[in-house]
């Protein structure tokens, strides 16, 4: 991320059942993300945030795809807001909000770059599920079936499919319904696992997912805060145990900066109801600090 940053905010919670994901955005602002980004030399500028509906103003019309319309309209203006940040010469930095929000952002990142790019998934899970597939109906395990054109979601003002399925990987994925891993083989996605970064080290992972996600269009890092062991990120509303450690996260996105081929991020999932002291919101912002090109020399 060598342009200047540009900050959206999407704090939308339709995407899942437990409330407070909507105050992430606040909470990552709160915990001194533009004051971090500015104290290492860069440029920032805060569009605040995308419109999102209340639940509470809602019906579910479908139990298999809860609130999906909303949250489709919701994406549309978020593209919309990415893509003009992209035409402007500015990295978008989206805090969510639920996962569901990263559909906006990569159909949004597919307008301007005039095709379909590359995703590393940084995640616990492998939000690849479908309306037809989907234990639970919540939007934010489908998105990056979505945005691969898996999902069957379509909206006039969102470009899907957004990515590659061959220039995806998945990272730190240690949670996936029998629908995803099927998927993963016939869609030819790289699931890079926690077992297999246990054996082989993050390094080699994120070295690998670079290489493989690289190519035309753009290359987004989009980071889930539940990939993160949940002792150092307690405020996530669907945490797995055994996920990445604060080293592992950081060097992570430590490469993807030195990379140079990044130049898109998000962060989601990040619920102050359920953390400890803004805790998880603090380790975001160090991330995007990392991401951002923060070293420690």
């Amino acid at each position: 991320m060598s342009r200047p940053i540009a900050i959206i905010g999407a704090p939308l919670d339709l995407g899942q059942t437990r409330r407070g994901v909507d105050m992430g955005p606040s909470a990552i602002r709160y915990a001194g993300l533009r004051e971090a980004l500015e104290a290492i030399g860069r440029t920032v500028s805060d569009g605040g945030n995308v419109r999102t509906p209340e639940p509470e103003s809602l019906s579910v019309l479908d139990e298999r795809a809860r609130f999906l319309p909303e949250i489709l309209d919701t994406a549309a203006g978020l593209a919309t807001a990415v893509a003009d940040v992209v035409r402007a010469g500015s990295s978008p930095l989206v805090l969510g909000g639920d996962h569901s929000v990263a559909i906006g952002t990569l159909a949004g990142l597919a307008a301007a770059a005039g095709g379909p790019g590359g995703v590393i998934w940084v995640d616990a899970h492998g939000d690849l599920n479908t309306p037809a597939t989907s234990p639970s109906g919540n939007v934010h395990g489908m998105p990056l079936a979505a945005a691969t054109g898996h999902a069957g979601f379509s909206h006039p003002r969102l470009r899907l499919p957004a990515v590659d399925p061959r220039r995806v990987v998945l990272v730190g994925v240690r949670s996936l319904d029998p629908h995803e891993r099927a998927l993963i083989g016939t869609a030819g996605i790289r699931a890079i696992t926690m077992s297999e970064i246990d054996r082989t080290g993050i390094e080699r992972a994120m070295t690998e997912a670079l290489e493989r996600v690289a190519g035309p269009g753009f290359v987004h890092l989009s980071l889930d805060l539940d990939v993160l062991d949940p002792e150092i990120a307690p405020g996530v509303g669907t945490p797995v145990r055994g996920g990445l450690t604060y080293r592992e996260a950081h060097l992570a996105c430590e490469l993807a900066a030195a990379s140079g081929i990044v130049e898109s991020l998000e962060v989601v999932e990040a619920n102050p109801i359920l953390d400890r002291g803004n805790t998880t919101a603090l380790t975001a912002v160090a991330l995007i600090a990392s991401m951002a090109g923060k070293t420690i020399l």
